[in-house]
């Protein structure tokens, strides 16, 4: 119901491939380039997250620069030239994770990750599936911790884990699990030299910070450096960052990321309202990753979410996560 999350469905042998080969081969600084892209970094004074340079959105400018398509090209490379989150895949967490960090730290950035792999994930939508088990989901994330090592990274923890505890989506007999399983990894993640860890914590337009925050708790929030709000979602940044505040000072004053990748044009208010967040039209890409933000209380405007990647396979789009090139070109072309 509160949106898809499939970004980390397809992070396959070849994304895998292309972190290693970066981490091999990346020059460092801000220099670095894709050949066909030449994605470049943005200032690290604003913006100390790794971009990418062999992203789905970089490929696709590759494409439409070598078939004449200039002007798809530079709208295209608004998403390119902007770090977004990688979403670690089941199969090989701790290849991932060092690949990811490791081309990062090359380029004297911080990797931006999302881990979403929890047992009973997203209540058989779109993005359902994870880890088989508890034991599962905790080997899964030691191989996390053991890929990042001591190289800086910024975790997304869990999209909707916490929310779905609370909205009564996921059942009654999964919740103390889930309430371990993420008190352990927050517990796990923080043990690292140079992590930090951001509890998913739903939306401005879910419902009240007062039904989240003692779940919250109970999911260790306490030891992380604080929550994310609007992960995949399309709320403004001013909504966000009300909301953020007001859950803030019931969990100890608690730090918090907003995911701004698709929110400059708001929330869509057409349509069924349990499709809102499907690959609605009309949306437009947010206030670009930077730690500039503008409340204390924020520690960064990110894209977690990587625009022009599908909700799933509603109102024409592929499956959950996958490319999908006219969606990100319309999110490009109605940005500012």
């Amino acid at each position: 119901m509160y949106g898809s999350r499939g970004a980390g469905m397809r992070a396959s042998t070849a994304v895998l491939g292309a972190a290693l080969l970066i981490a091999g081969c990346s020059s460092g600084g801000d220099g670095d380039k894709d050949a066909g892209a030449k994605i470049t970094q943005q200032p690290r004074s604003s913006d100390p997250f790794w971009v990418n340079p062999d992203g789905n959105a970089a490929r696709q400018v590759a494409a439409y620069a070598k078939s004449g398509k200039d002007s798809e090209a530079e709208q295209i490379r608004k998403i390119a030239e902007q770090p977004t989150g990688e979403w670690i895949g089941p199969e090989n967490p701790q290849q991932e994770a060092q690949g990811f960090t490791e081309a990062a730290d090359k380029a004297g950035r911080t990797a931006l990750l999302v881990l979403y792999n929890i047992p009973h994930r997203d209540c058989g939508q779109y993005s359902q599936g994870g880890a088989a088990d508890g034991d599962a989901y905790r080997k899964w994330i030691d191989g996390v911790a053991a890929g990042i090592g001591d190289r800086s990274a910024t975790i997304v923890l869990e999209p909707d884990a916490v929310l779905h505890l609370v909205d009564g989506c996921t059942p009654e007999e999964f919740h103390e699990e889930r309430y371990d399983l993420l008190k352990g990894a927050i517990t796990k993640l923080k043990s690292l030299k140079n992590t930090k860890v951001y509890l998913d914590a739903g939306n401005a337009g879910w419902g009240h910070p007062d039904q989240i925050f003692q779940p919250l708790q109970w999911a260790g929030i306490d030891q992380a450096d604080g929550f994310a709000v609007n992960v995949s979602n399309f709320y403004s940044t001013e909504d966000s960052i009300a909301y953020g505040k007001e859950l803030s000072a019931k969990v100890g004053g608690k730090h918090f990321v907003i995911d701004t990748s698709r929110n400059g044009n708001g929330p869509y208010t057409a349509g069924a309202e349990d499709e809102r967040w499907c690959n609605p039209p009309g949306r437009a890409l947010g206030e670009t990753p930077t730690t500039k933000t503008a409340d204390p209380l924020v520690d960064a405007y990110l894209w977690v979410k990587r625009p022009g990647e599908s909700d799933g396979t509603c109102k024409g789009g592929p499956k959950a996560g996958q490319w999908w090139a006219s969606y990100a070109l319309a999110l490009a072309k109605a940005s500012k």
